[in-house]
């Protein structure tokens, strides 16, 4: 494929971002997925949560082939996905004061849980409410955001801050303001969003790095294998049968 297509393009932006994920988030990146580790190891729980298109790297995680068997999603009423209609309400949500208190609240999330926030931008009330409220009980917070949108745009929440600023560990996606990679010639406004396929290496990155790191440890990883290979759907069961207590989607 040449490079001069615009698919070319977009995949080496994306090839780009994930080198500078590899070369320059290493650090973050074994921080949260040790936390992870010890979350598991300790007794916690998992929880992830994003609003809008931020919610598929969530969801990407949750009843996962060759992922934690524990992590389960943590859903706000229109705000987890697109299918809302209008699809813009899910927008509207994001910037409602109390929402994600309220949803926290009826929630299983404990003290000793972990909770992983996506928000490409952090700038909304939603994932920044999310983080102060989860913390205040006690829950770890690991936030998945855009660092770069801190410094070119303001909050759009009460308190004045970005998700970033309220989490144990920040790991940056490194993804422009904007999310769209590619301009061409006769068309007005950028597009090819890499957010999404960023976001996912990322935190499946960190996954990969928690159930290294509960091996090493001695501790054998509550993986999911695929349901469709041979043995798949027992290995499963028995999986979901021993951590139970700490699995949300399946009741």
């Amino acid at each position: 494929m040449s490079h001069r297509t615009p698919a070319g393009q977009f995949l080496d932006a994306a090839i780009g971002l994930l080198r500078r994920l590899r070369d320059e988030e290493a650090g973050p990146m074994a921080a949260a997925g040790t936390m992870i580790a010890d979350t598991v190891a300790d007794g916690g729980r998992l929880f992830a949560f994003g609003a809008g298109h931020s919610s598929l790297a969530a969801q990407d995680l949750v009843y996962r082939a060759g992922g934690l068997a524990l992590m389960n999603l943590l859903t706000v009423p229109g705000v987890v996905g697109v299918d809302v209609r209008p699809a813009t309400l899910g927008s509207a949500l994001e910037r409602v004061e109390g929402l994600a208190g309220t949803v926290l609240d009826s929630s299983p999330l404990r003290e000793g849980d972990l909770l992983v926030i996506i928000s490409l931008s952090g700038r909304n009330v939603m994932p920044v409410e999310m983080a102060t409220r989860a913390r205040a009980k006690g829950v770890k917070v690991i936030g998945v955001t855009s660092v770069g949108y801190a410094a070119e745009t303001s909050p759009r929440n009460p308190s004045g801050t970005f998700l970033k600023d309220h989490c144990d560990v920040v790991l940056d996606s490194g993804i422009a303001v904007g999310d769209a990679e590619l301009t061409w010639e006769g068309v007005s406004a950028p597009f090819a969003p890499a957010s999404t396929v960023v976001t996912s290496a990322l935190l499946q990155a960190v996954m990969a790095t928690a159930a290294a790191t509960l091996a090493d440890r001695g501790v054998e990883p509550p993986l999911l294998r695929s349901g469709n290979v041979d043995g798949g759907h027992a290995w499963n069961t028995r999986v979901m049968t021993e951590y139970g207590d700490r699995i949300f989607y399946q009741h």
